[in-house]
């Protein structure tokens, strides 16, 4: 069985809402053109998790419990490898935590900002049909990506924690990969960017400067398919203002993580993923684990 077959298993930490933290081994793998795949899961994440990366929490217990569904397809990009995938993910979320020196508590459930991404690789991963790609071997791939966020998850204004953040976000993105034996390494560079929230808790207006993010992600390949990968990030900046008053919040922060994926059969695969911070500057001092669900199909010939 082909090693991509488990390749777009997205993430399920991408669908809390944090994508600067995001660890996603395999966005840049090369992909038939007329491959869908249909993926459900679910995430659950504890610590100082805020689903609004500019929302600092101290003293943080909290608990989130994410279930979502997400779509992706293969496409030919002026003859490149290119893919689109969706995210639209809910949850639940309860505990207590300490907001710019408030004590806080929630208990919500609702919808999480969907997110959608467009990925092109520009080189080393020609456009290629199901029925052609048997004979593909991997080398080196660079590939660019864009993200984008609307604001259309639960948002309450008289709340300081929310599951929705109520403002667009974008996040473009260079990504390389690199296939040496079975071993694959993949790195990445990106920054999200932020619309400002002219609602915010007690009607002011909060706006962020963008994250800067990188991440590298070492994957070992194993027969029929299945595959293994050791995941670290840092993301940096991301310092807030509310009401023209900047605060001392400015990101500085990494993470480590372990992903499983193994393939059922030619069509169903799962996988299982597992994160925690090494270095914490500020807040999101959190845990997360996650198992996820994929079917593929072809519409080619």
């Amino acid at each position: 069985m082909a090693p991509w077959h488990c390749g777009l298993c997205l993430l399920l930490f991408a669908s809390t809402g944090v994508r600067a933290q995001q660890l996603e081994p395999r966005a840049y793998s090369n992909v038939p053109v007329d491959l869908h795949f249909l993926i459900a899961g679910y995430t659950y994440s504890s610590g100082g998790l805020a689903t609004d990366p500019a929302q600092r929490l101290d003293n943080a217990q909290l608990e989130i419990h994410a279930p979502l569904v997400a779509y992706a397809r293969g496409f030919d990009a002026w003859g490149k490898s290119a893919k689109f995938d969706a995210v639209l993910g809910a949850a639940c979320l309860s505990g207590s935590a300490e907001a710019n020196g408030m004590p806080v508590s929630r208990d919500v459930c609702g919808g999480l900002d969907p997110a959608f991404r467009v990925t092109v690789n520009l080189y080393g991963a020609p456009a290629l049909p199901l029925k052609d790609f048997v004979g593909y071997r991997q080398d080196l791939i660079f590939g660019v990506s864009l993200q984008v966020v609307p604001p259309l998850g639960q948002y309450d204004s008289s709340k300081l924690v929310n599951l929705g953040s109520n403002r667009w976000a974008f996040k473009p993105e260079l990504g390389l990969s690199k296939k040496l034996g079975a071993l694959v390494v993949e790195t990445a560079i990106g920054a999200n960017f932020f619309t400002a929230n002219d609602d915010f808790f007690g009607g002011r207006r909060r706006e962020q400067e963008p994250i800067v993010t990188a991440q590298v992600h070492l994957i070992y390949e194993f027969r029929r398919g299945s595959w293994v990968a050791l995941n670290a990030n840092y993301y940096a900046r991301g310092r807030t203002t509310i009401d023209g008053v900047k605060q001392d919040d400015e990101l500085s922060n990494s993470r480590f993580g372990i992903t499983l994926a193994l393939p059922l059969n030619r069509q169903h695969s799962i996988k299982v993923h597992a994160s925690d911070g090494i270095s914490v500057r500020s807040g999101e001092d959190f845990r997360t684990l996650g198992v996820a669900w994929q079917y593929r199909w072809s519409t080619g010939s």
